[in-house]
């Protein structure tokens, strides 16, 4: 590993207690919107950052992060991939200090359970010490916001502000030019035992920078989809097949089958005598009879039988018979009409 080796750290070992019953067994980032994990859709920035072979992941796992493990290996055998435990959810800062061994040189951070519409090809030539992605939202009250100066550059972060003024919403990506000096000001946060709200938060360590000198460049981005809530995945399976990651106009023709875009099926799915769409994601193995699926999700292995779902989250091997309305049913999992 070469001192400009990208490190893009991935924190990801929280629970994801909001989307239950799927994070029961699954990691957050491995939930599916429009055919693919959420995971998948973010890695898929990592190659407009920098040429894979100069670029290594750092995976910041907690709760059944070795699924996270046999994910890239399966997926993404070219990239080189290292992986950090979490034990004690300390907060966002203590997670990055984990992989202390690989912050230096250019470093970036994102956090996976949001997806954003944005290509890093622009960092190998910013001159910024630190970047830092947000969007501009209507009200900045439940959100971290950054300020800027007149020049566009970072002055300070203020946590769920009071006032309007300031619309930029953190949305979770974060470059550093110099990997070591973000962990100087996390071992200062964390020695001092700088929290808020009992947490030891990004923020607070970035603070420590700007108070430093550092130059933090704001990056506006136009897309920032979440994935952390059931209504919320499903919007963003909608935006993202609204948006080109669709399949439909690939898929076979099918007897009695009649779909309507957009809508993503695996290739291998069975789907006989059924309506599928808008916004329904069919992934791998899924299996789909006399029924009528919208705004639906389908995770691996799914089977839905004489069933008209809306708004429906059907998780990896869960069976769903006779159902008419809205579900939100885990892996391995069984509902019929009673």
């Amino acid at each position: 590993m070469t001192s400009d080796t990208l490190k893009i750290i991935i924190p990801m070992a929280g629970y994801g207690t909001r989307l239950r019953p799927h994070t029961w067994s699954k990691p957050k980032p491995l939930v599916s919107v429009a055919g693919r994990p959420v995971l998948a859709h973010v890695l898929d920035l990592v190659g407009t950052a920098a040429d894979p072979a100069n670029t290594e992941l750092v995976f910041i796992v907690g709760y059944l992060g070795e699924q996270v493990q046999a994910f890239m290996r399966a997926q993404y055998p070219h990239l080189r991939a290292h992986y950090f435990t979490q034990t004690e959810m300390k907060g966002q800062s203590h997670a990055i200090a984990l992989a202390r061994e690989h912050l230096h040189g250019p470093t970036l951070i994102l956090f996976v359970d949001t997806i954003v519409d944005t290509d890093f090809a622009f960092l190998k030539t910013d001159l910024a010490d630190a970047i830092i992605w947000v969007k501009k939202v209507d009200d900045p009250r439940r959100f971290g916001v950054v300020v800027t100066g007149a020049d566009g550059f970072v002055t300070g972060m203020v946590e769920k502000p009071d006032s309007m003024e300031n619309d930029l919403a953190i949305v979770g990506y974060y470059y550093f030019k110099r990997g070591e000096d973000l962990l100087a000001a996390i071992d200062h946060q964390l020695q001092h035992d700088m929290k808020t709200k009992g947490e030891y938060f990004l923020a607070d360590a970035m603070s420590l920078m700007l108070k430093d000198g550092m130059q933090m460049r704001a990056q506006t981005v136009d897309v920032w989809l979440d994935a952390g809530l059931p209504e919320t995945v499903l919007e963003t399976n909608r935006i993202l097949l609204d948006s080109g990651r669709a399949n439909h106009a690939e898929v076979a023709p099918r007897t009695g089958v009649t779909i309507h875009p957009p809508a993503y099926i695996y290739p291998d799915a069975e789907v006989t005598n059924s309506t599928i769409g808008p916004h329904v994601s069919i992934g791998p193995g899924c299996r789909v009879e006399d029924s009528t699926l919208t705004d639906t999700v389908l995770e691996a292995g799914a089977v839905v039988i004489g069933s008209h779902l809306r708004g429906s989250l059907v998780g990896a091997r869960a069976r769903v018979e006779g159902i008419d309305g809205i579900i939100n049913v885990g892996d391995d999992s069984t509902v019929k009409h009673a």
